[in-house]
Parts: structure tokens; C-alpha cells; sequence
């Protein structure tokens, strides 16, 4: 599954994968607890692939700072947990992205980073490609 797949949906916790599409808008299924969701087009959504991090020089793609962190956590859960203090949160961020911006990457935003990337990992989402060609020509090779 890559990120293209993956949906932040305002007002609705956590991370949900996309199953299809409708003439109203879509079907998503939560990655905490598999419950289907019916989601209409007026509802606020974000596509992972499409979110990126500012940094110092320029935008970073969000699934380049989640390939930072499985990294850093050699492909576990992250350290810091999402609820920690403010502090804490952007002395992590720095760890991983030490160039980026911090008067445009809010405390709440690393927050969501941290909480998405867990949930990603829980769900075994823990490859963080472009594309399903990306994956497929890495499964050949």
C-alpha cells in the first residue's frame, strides 16, 4: 500500500485507506479499527502522497520524513509518542528533519507526524514509495 492510498479526513481520527470511489465522494476504512466510512465530497481530506514538511530551502514530501524516521527507528515505533510535551515533539523533529522551518511547522503538525507514521507502522505500512510501480519494480529486482 503506498500513500496515494491514504487519507487524513478532518473531524475523523486517525488514517483510513481509500477502497473506492462514488458519485458522492468515497468509501475509506479506518487503519485503527477497519470500521468502513462513507465520506461525501464536501468533507475535508488529505492525501498523504500530496503533504510535504517545509524546510529551511525547500518543501521535503511527507513520505520522505516518514522514510527518515523508520530510519532513525529502524523500521519500528517512534520514541517519542504524539502526546508528549511540545518540547520533546520538536527536539525529536529536529533529529529527523534539522533543517526544517520552525515558524511554518507547528507543534500540532509534528504531532500529526508522529501519530500518522505510528499508525502507518501498526498497519505494516513501513515502505514509503512514490507508486505501486516503485514497489513492483523493487519486488523484481
Amino acid at each position: 500500500m503506498t500513500l496515494d492510498k491514504i487519507l487524513s479526513i478532518s473531524g475523523k481520527p486517525g488514517l483510513y485507506k481509500l477502497l473506492t470511489q462514488t458519485r458522492s465522494g468515497f468509501v475509506g476504512e479506518s487503519l485503527l479499527d477497519g470500521k468502513r466510512v462513507s465520506v461525501g465530497l464536501r468533507n475535508n481530506v488529505s492525501v498523504l502522497s500530496e503533504i510535504a514538511v517545509y524546510t529551511l530551502e525547500e518543501e521535503i514530501p511527507l513520505r520522505e520524513v516518514f522514510q527518515k524516521i523508520s530510519e532513525k527507528e529502524n523500521g519500528g515505533k517512534t520514541s517519542v509518542h504524539h502526546k508528549e510535551g511540545k518540547l520533546e515533539l520538536e527536539e525529536y523533529f529536529f533529529e529527523i528533519l534539522p533543517n526544517y522551518d520552525e515558524d511554518r511547522v507547528y507543534p500540532s503538525d509534528i504531532k500529526k507526524i508522529v501519530q500518522w507514521y505510528n499508525i502507518l507502522n501498526d498497519s505494516g505500512v513501513t515502505h514509503f514509495s512514490e507508486s505501486d510501480d516503485e514497489d513492483t519494480a523493487q519486488e523484481e529486482e
